[in-house]
């Protein structure tokens, strides 16, 4: 029997699974996909907001608000790179200075600190590639930025250092709570696992999970779960944004994340530092009805590179290394939807932006709400909430690399050239929880395969060191998870093999 089961291991979820195991629980996190990170959290724009978009008194500005406080904390004890980098919300004329007025004002009311509006040459100051045609931005000195995935897997990490349990390709298809008992539970489920009048059963193909409390942190599936549940107050609909991510010495360009005045569908195309030094430009902003939908159109890439030139100029396209596609979750309030149509299961839906800054107060939200529906939290007393790194490297000194190497000579053989990624590093991503197994999953936690050549060099070092480590042929190597091998079979045959 698990105290709680979250379903979903994007950053929400991650998050509120390592809040949740500072306590004593048994605490289950279920993912459809084979890896962590992998929906909405994969692919975003990484930044940490200030808040003074959402409406005053919403959930949105509440819990922006309070995560970009918590922000620079969570991320120094999970070992994730974290920047404060401050914003620009640019105008071009009296019509955006208008709207910045309001976001002023909306942004003192929502408490964010340091907010001032500046003239077009004070914006120009701060970052000179700005457009002569600037007159006006609104600067939030507090607002930064953070790598999503990083984030989710670090978290999910901590989670399970702490003895969370995640389980992979585990779609959930059904969820069942009878009055007051259960029927008597097939022999896959742990032993623990005792009928109670108060438990959520969680069914999969063959698998069972039984659960005292269930949290929907499905992304944007979380209305199909809520279905599930007998919720069906919640639409979630799929809203596509492509982004360009230019090469690593494009990323002093700005050093400020710059946004246009924003609409109603979003904050525009907005021009950014990553925390790993790249220039992210994007995203755009379709809704659309399929949830599956990740496909890069020439119509975007065109409206991301036209909208961004017109912010910034002399940006340098031509050293675009990859475009992408993120799904967001909107739904059907305007508001975060974190409620509990019945007692035991809650829906943590509709996380959209602010959604990656808000994670780290959203988890601690819901651990009251379910504190409030009667879940113990005693304090475990050997909790850890401190995770190493996994890549460390390429940001060493000669002496700390030199003694990495000392103690572990893979640390000495560079495998990813592109992003300086040594053995060392690959090794401890397979084995560090939530373990890679798969070569974008060794690409999200050491960033191998990121740089220009997009893995063009090092992928067959890491097939190798990925069969090797994790004692399974070469040829069942996958780029993400089954169906996407990299193999065939081998063409010849070396001393008899």
């Amino acid at each position: 029997m698990y105290d709680v089961a979250i379903i979903g291991a994007g950053v929400v979820g991650g998050m509120l699974a390592r809040t949740l195991a500072a306590y004593d629980l048994k605490i289950c996190i279920l993912e459809k996909e084979n890896d962590v990170a992998m929906g909405s959290t994969r692919a975003n724009s990484g930044i940490a907001h200030a808040g003074y978009d959402a409406e005053e008194g919403s959930l949105k500005a509440k819990l922006n608000v309070w995560g970009s406080r918590l922000m620079e904390q969570v991320t120094k004890e999970l070992g994730v790179p974290y920047r404060r980098n401050g914003s620009l919300v640019i105008g071009f004329g009296q019509e955006d200075r208008e709207t910045i007025e309001q976001l002023y004002t909306r942004g003192l009311k929502n408490g964010v600190e340091g907010l001032r509006i500046i003239d077009g040459e004070e914006a120009r100051g701060l970052e000179p590639a700005l457009s002569q045609e600037v007159t006006c931005a609104l600067y939030a000195p507090s607002a930064g930025i953070v790598c999503p995935y990083e984030l989710a897997i670090a978290a999910v990490g901590n989670a399970m250092d702490n003895g969370a349990e995640l389980l992979l390709d585990f779609e959930v298809g059904h969820i069942e709570k009878k009055g007051d008992f259960y029927e008597i539970l097939p022999a896959n489920c742990p032993e623990t696992c005792e009928p109670s009048a108060d438990a959520f059963r969680v069914h999969w193909d063959s698998r069972q999970v039984c659960a005292r409390y269930v949290v929907n942190a499905a992304g944007i599936y979380a209305d199909e779960i809520a279905k599930m549940a007998g919720d069906t107050s919640i639409q979630i609909h799929p809203r596509r944004g492509e982004y360009l991510l230019l090469d690593r010495e494009c990323g002093d360009l700005v050093s400020h994340t710059i946004f246009r005045t924003p609409s109603k569908k979003g904050k525009g195309i907005l021009i950014t530092p990553t925390v790993d030094g790249n220039l992210l430009l994007g995203p755009t902003s379709v809704d659309d009805q399929d949830k599956e939908d990740k496909a890069t159109t020439e119509e975007g890439i065109a409206q991301v590179m036209g909208k961004a030139q017109e912010n910034v100029k002399n940006l340098p396209l031509r050293k675009v290394i990859t475009s992408f596609t993120g799904l967001r979750s909107a739904g059907n309030t305007g508001d975060f939807i974190i409620n509990s149509p019945k007692k035991g299961f809650l829906n943590v839906a509709g996380i959209e932006s602010p959604g990656l800054t808000a994670a780290p107060a959203i988890a601690e939200y819901v651990k009251d709400m379910l504190a409030e529906q009667g879940m113990p939290l005693n304090p475990k007393a050997d909790y850890q909430p401190l995770r190493k790194p996994v890549y460390a490297f390429r940001n060493a000194s000669a002496e700390e690399k030199n003694e990495m190497i000392r103690q572990n000579k893979a640390y000495g053989r560079v495998v990813c050239r592109c992003e300086t990624v040594t053995e060392g590093e690959i090794i401890a991503a397979i084995h560090q929880n939530p373990p890679a197994r798969d070569l974008d999953g060794i690409k999200r936690r050491t960033r191998a395969q990121m740089g220009r050549c997009q893995g063009g060099f090092c992928m067959p070092y890491l097939a190798d060191i990925l069969a090797r480590e994790l004692k399974i042929p070469y040829e069942e190597i996958t780029k993400s998870g089954p169906g996407s091998e990299i193999n065939i079979g081998k063409t010849k045959e070396t001393n008899g093999k």
